[in-house]
């Protein structure tokens, strides 16, 4: 809103200032500023109402240092971060693009569903919560919809030739702007792949890459999602880990769509996409913010409101700036949380069948709580993860160069 007030008083009244609305760095600056102050100044108020209407985390027993006084902590905290990302984006960025309207909706349909989750929990008492089928269900609309909206969607495109954006040899730069299935594969040279290439052996297919792509693009968005959720077990660790892989993302997104830097790194450039950087600006500063709450000793829980959301929103962010096979290194925190369940599960069931008796892999799964049965305290465990995660962040930048 804010960027077409200015945008008008430039264009009708040339006032002074006002063409700062134009530069993206300026706006970027400005969401994250925007979604600090709004999550750490309003969120002591929604902590406080969640409070009244005695809106508390119900702690089940696992026999872990310090659960006990975890519980009644207020929980659907994520309304914090979820606000906090949204308000900002509607006053700052441009609610035409294609990229930021998705967005929004991804946020809007995975917090109604975390809420809704949420709600069971702790109205109706049942700690189940929404049954896991239905929350599937939720992740595979949202993923059939980003997928869709991708694939079909006509301001949606990459550019697959380009020159200098300045003059060269005294001939204009030339660009052809095209759509495509194509992503990036990290550290290889010529790392451009087609999702259409995996039916290529079935004539004329290339109108039909939607039948890899969208089902890709379900499953990316219930895996992040749902690690997500398996990651917010102790304060701090998911929203922590979040920011750093959401800063990371935000890089990718300046960098792939502007057309003098894409040009420089050789990276797939993506018309109107450096407005996701306005998206991840206010997300960063919700997500920052909300950790002034969340840190041990936590005076909020996220809840599965947060948690869902933001895994869903880190997936599909991942997949407009087509570094979609990078997240199981930049979100590895994610992945061996979610394989650490997978794993305990797995091997529990199969020793049962052969010898009657269920045998873990670990302590505890999610993996953190191993950590915890080990006996190290939960702030330990957490700046440790941070640290993992920064240094896969790191690596994840460094494809941009490597290759």
């Amino acid at each position: 809103m804010l960027y077409y007030l200015f945008e008008y008083l430039e264009n009708q009244y040339q006032l002074p200032g006002a063409s700062l609305f134009q530069f993206l760095s300026f706006r970027a600056a400005l969401s994250v500023l925007f979604a600090l102050m709004f999550s750490t100044l309003f969120g002591k108020i929604i902590i406080e109402y969640l409070k009244t209407k005695q809106i508390g985390e119900s702690v089940r027993e696992l026999g872990l240092e310090g659960q006990a006084q975890k519980s009644g902590t207020p929980t659907m905290g994520g309304l914090i971060i979820i606000m906090s990302t949204l308000i900002p984006v509607l006053l700052i960025a441009q609610l035409d693009n294609i990229y930021i309207l998705l967005l929004i909706f991804t946020t809007v349909w995975m917090g109604a569903i975390g809420f809704l989750d949420d709600y069971i929990k702790v109205f109706r008492k049942d700690k189940e919560g929404l049954k896991g089928v239905f929350k599937i269900i939720g992740q595979v609309i949202l993923g059939i919809v980003v997928g869709s909206t991708l694939y079909f969607h006509s301001e949606i495109v990459v550019r697959l030739e380009q020159s200098s954006p300045q003059f060269e040899h005294g001939i204009e730069g030339f660009s052809k702007d095209d759509k495509s299935t194509i992503t990036t594969i990290p550290f290889l040279k010529n790392n451009e792949f087609d999702y259409a290439l995996l039916i290529d052996w079935i004539p004329n297919a290339t109108p039909y890459a939607w039948i890899v792509f969208i089902p890709f693009v379900v499953f990316l968005v219930t895996a992040f999602s749902n690690g997500a959720n398996l990651t917010d077990g102790i304060d701090g660790l998911a929203a922590g880990s979040s920011a750093i892989m959401v800063f990371t993302l935000g890089i990718f997104a300046w960098v792939s769509g502007n057309i003098i830097f894409s040009n420089y790194l050789n990276v797939m450039y993506i018309p109107n996409a450096g407005e996701i950087t306005i998206f991840v600006a206010s997300f960063l500063g919700a997500l920052i913010g909300f950790l002034w709450y969340n840190t041990f000793p936590a005076q909020v829980f996220m809840g599965d409101t947060g948690s869902l959301t933001i895994g869903a929103i880190i997936a599909v962010i991942a997949l407009m700036v087509r570094k979609e096979l990078l997240l199981p290194l930049l979100c590895g925190i994610f992945v061996i949380e979610n394989l650490s369940v997978v794993l305990q599960v797995g091997y529990f069931k199969y020793t049962r069948k052969k010898t009657g008796e269920g045998k873990r892999i670990f302590l505890m799964a999610p993996l953190h709580h191993h950590y915890q049965k080990l006996g190290y305290h939960e702030s330990k465990i957490v700046a440790r993860f941070w640290i993992i995660g920064i240094l896969l962040s790191v690596l994840t930048i460094v494809t941009l160069k490597i290759r």
